[in-house]
């Protein structure tokens, strides 16, 4: 059965960043782009020993607000009830994307709501070194230990802010719902109206660290244009799968490939703008499997095709030669709530 005739009037895009009670997602972002390890999540209090005026932003937004209010949720309630669950806070499939859980006992327990490391990954393993200033004080420590403690945290598996590509598929692993079920039998939404430039820069923004928290600025508008970018390319990336995965005829199916369908439209209008050799292959890419059932080995190669792209687009861009896309950017009227300065 093909599923790709439906209007194309979905929007959604990405970024850590995300009114969680809308019950919009699944699959937390800080374990992204893999199964969740809470046994190395270190817990937001860790982080706020530094960070005490990201801490403080955070904790006015929705990501902090849901450890309490997901679970109160009428919503909430209806769809444990329908996949038979007892309690959000102990089932794993809620787990993995409202909350930040670490092992207590044996088992993952949720102890905050969407944290630092829902974004940048579970940090036993990169925590220490990203901190340490090379044993040094922060004022003495050379710029070429600096680069190496950088380097060294990245290969520890820390996502820093300079990694487009990985940050977004980590929105998104909650953003897109990667589980059919939850969605066909239990009525949870297939995805958030979700676009990274959009919700990045509202009530999530935390653009701190480099001033002492003097003040809170937008992504400059060369970062901005390549997050579009980026972002629309990882939407297609992961509707493309969950369409290859879906199994039946029904929501879920319907809604990713309908995702799929407008984000290739968003692909079209950037590459009409800027015809750039990464837009043109990820659309190819994008066009060469049929968004249909029964199609996962074709739609999930697709979606290489374009993650490939998309990664090229991230890494040998930095948004300064992708000006002709500022009529395509969202304006701050567009922002998802505001942020705290």
């Amino acid at each position: 059965m093909r599923v790709c005739r439906w209007p194309s009037d979905v929007c959604h895009s990405v970024l850590a960043a995300c009114v969680v009670i809308l019950l919009s997602t699944l699959g937390h972002g800080a374990f992204a782009q893999g199964a969740p390890n809470f046994e190395k999540v270190q817990g937001p209090d860790e982080c706020a020993e530094c960070h005490k005026k990201e801490t403080e932003n955070w904790k006015d937004t929705h990501h902090y607000k849901t450890f309490s209010s997901l679970p109160r949720s009428d919503d909430a309630k209806k769809i444990t009830d329908a996949l038979g669950l007892k309690r959000i806070k102990s089932e794993s499939v809620c787990l993995s994307c409202h909350f930040t859980s670490q092992v207590r006992k044996g088992k993952p327990k949720p102890v905050a709501g969407i944290t630092c490391e829902s974004c940048h990954s579970a940090g036993a393993d990169w925590m220490k070194r990203h901190s340490e200033f090379s044993g040094k004080k922060k004022e003495t420590e050379s710029e070429a230990e600096a680069q190496q403690r950088w380097a060294d945290a990245e290969a520890s598996g820390m996502i820093r802010p300079h990694m487009v590509y990985e940050l977004t598929k980590n929105c998104y692993s909650c953003h897109i719902v990667p589980q059919e079920e939850l969605v066909n039998k239990g009525g949870h939404t297939a995805g958030s109206k979700f676009e990274l430039v959009s919700w990045s820069q509202g009530e999530i923004r935390h653009n701190t660290w480099h001033n002492g928290g003097k003040e809170n600025p937008e992504a400059s508008t060369e970062r901005k244009r390549l997050m579009y970018a980026v972002g629309i390319a990882v939407e297609l990336e992961e509707a493309l799968r969950a369409v290859g995965k879906s199994t039946a005829p029904a929501r879920y199916a319907v809604a990713m490939a309908k995702r799929a369908h407008a984000a290739r439209k968003k692909l079209r209008e950037a590459a009409k703008t800027l015809p750039m050799p990464e837009f043109m292959e990820m659309l190819r890419a994008a066009h060469s499997a049929n968004l249909k059932l029964n199609n996962g080995p074709a739609l999930e190669a697709a979606a290489d095709r374009v993650a490939a792209a998309a990664k090229q687009l991230a890494s040998s861009h930095d948004g300064t030669e992708l000006a002709a896309m500022d009529n395509l950017l969202p304006g701050p009227d567009q922002y998802k709530g505001k942020p705290s300065q």
